[in-house]
């Protein structure tokens, strides 16, 4: 369960217009803390990120799933079912929420992770990677820049 802080967050940057990704950013950050602090930690700075997203999607942010051959069906379909939980009319039933048994299990294996998942040096390596992967595979949208707006221009006429 996110934090109460983490939440007001998210629902300043939802009422101030940001993006979807930014409001989940903070959930992300929630989660750094988390592992920083000891809570508990991470097999790797993109599992503590995933860790993040899922709790935002959870939490309501409008966070869409990534579309097919963007990530493992599996990733995919996690997601999807996060995605579907923060949406869906909220309704508490014991049979619904996780055993405590479940989640205490999950917990303890977390705690066996290293926490240099979140240390300034694995965000950053992971910035990078992400940066080069997106520089790879190009804009997700066609936006024509300055070369390109002209050239498209000329083939028109």
């Amino acid at each position: 369960m996110p934090e109460k802080t983490t939440l007001r967050r998210a629902a300043e940057d939802r009422r101030e217009g940001k993006s979807p990704s930014t409001q989940a950013g903070e959930f992300v950050r929630e989660e750094m803390e988390h592992i920083r602090r000891g809570k508990h930690g991470a097999r790797s700075t993109k599992q503590a990120i995933a860790i993040g997203l899922s709790k935002a999607r959870r939490a309501g942010v409008d966070l869409k799933p990534p579309k097919r051959g963007r990530a493992s069906e599996k990733t995919r379909k996690s997601a999807e079912r996060d995605y579907r939980k923060g949406h869906s009319a909220k309704k508490k039933s014991s049979s619904s929420s996780a055993s405590s048994r479940r989640s205490s299990a999950r917990l303890q294996v977390l705690k066996r992770e290293p926490r240099s998942a979140a240390s300034h040096r694995a965000l950053s390596r992971q910035a990078k990677s992400a940066a080069q992967r997106r520089k790879r595979m190009g804009p997700a949208t066609e936006t024509a820049g300055r070369r390109g707006g002209r050239s498209s221009q000329r083939k028109a006429a």
